[in-house]
């Protein structure tokens, strides 16, 4: 049984979605045990794989301290972010951390981040910088250069999404809470709803999460560019009817959201020929 000592650690949340993550689900969670501040627990929530995602995490499970990890089978595919919403519901931390099964943290993530939520109350929603490596990676360990914090305005958030999901740490009491049935840019949402909401926003500058794929790539959910554009519409078309947005507002967010959408389709198109 591998030694962690979570009594002595930051209350923390960690919550992993994990579908059909049996190659990766090990490091992800190496990457949380190996955390300078250990968090509290954590929750991995198997999104009815229908392999065996779910034999491997609890066979992970018995190889740490009891009760540290805890695991939510879901009886039906619901999608990432109803998935972290399966485990947020359980998470007893003061803080929410998520992590995909498929990436992994910086050794002084927690420690880091939790110290800067902890000394600004005024802070909902914490976000980092991320460093891309290639699958063959190890575990992240690297020199971090002394970091800056700076406020995220509603209006930057609205033409970008300037978090990865792996990267945020929430206050567990916030009531917003991923869109249910939403498969696409749930997390870009979740962010906003809280920005348009008078939360507070903040990013590090400091690289706490390692991304071991590109967020714009060509496999997984990354290449499936429409239903990132549909997601990414129907985000400011919730916002318009929550009156977050005025009609004005909504035009000219859709046509730049379109307009990326084009830009996408020239890179991919521009890959696809390079491949040949």
């Amino acid at each position: 049984m591998m030694q962690v000592d979570a009594s002595v650690g930051a209350p923390v949340s960690v919550v992993i979605p994990c579908f059909r993550c049996a190659e990766t689900i090990s490091r992800a969670i190496a990457s949380v045990a190996k955390q300078s501040l250990l968090p509290l627990e954590v929750l991995l929530v198997d999104d009815c794989s229908g392999d065996n995602t779910l034999t491997i995490i609890e066979a992970l499970a018995k190889k740490y301290p009891q009760g540290w990890i805890k695991i939510v089978a879901l009886p039906k595919n619901v999608g990432a972010g109803e998935a972290r919403n399966a485990g947020w519901e359980m998470a007893s931390g003061e803080f929410v951390a998520f992590l995909d099964a498929d990436d992994a943290w910086h050794p002084r993530k927690i420690e880091i981040q939790y110290a800067y939520m902890s000394a600004h109350p005024e802070v909902d929603l914490c976000g980092h910088e991320r460093r891309l490596l290639v699958q063959e990676a190890g575990l992240p360990d690297w020199d971090l250069p002394q970091y800056e914090a700076r406020s995220i305005h509603k209006w930057s958030l609205l033409l970008s999404n300037k978090f990865v999901t792996p990267s945020v740490m929430i206050r567990r009491d916030v009531e917003q809470r991923f869109v249910e049935g939403q498969r696409h840019m749930e997390d870009h949402m979740l962010w906003l709803l809280l920005s348009c909401g008078g939360k507070g926003v903040v990013k590090l500058s400091a690289e706490l999460a390692a991304i071991y794929k590109s967020p714009f790539g060509m496999t997984g959910l990354s290449a499936q560019i429409w239903a990132m554009e549909r997601g990414d519409l129907g985000n400011y078309r919730r916002l318009y009817r929550l009156g977050y947005i005025g009609p004005i507002q909504l035009g000219l967010l859709a046509i730049y959201s379109v307009l990326k959408y084009i830009r996408r389709l020239v890179i991919y198109g521009s890959y696809l020929r390079w491949k040949k």
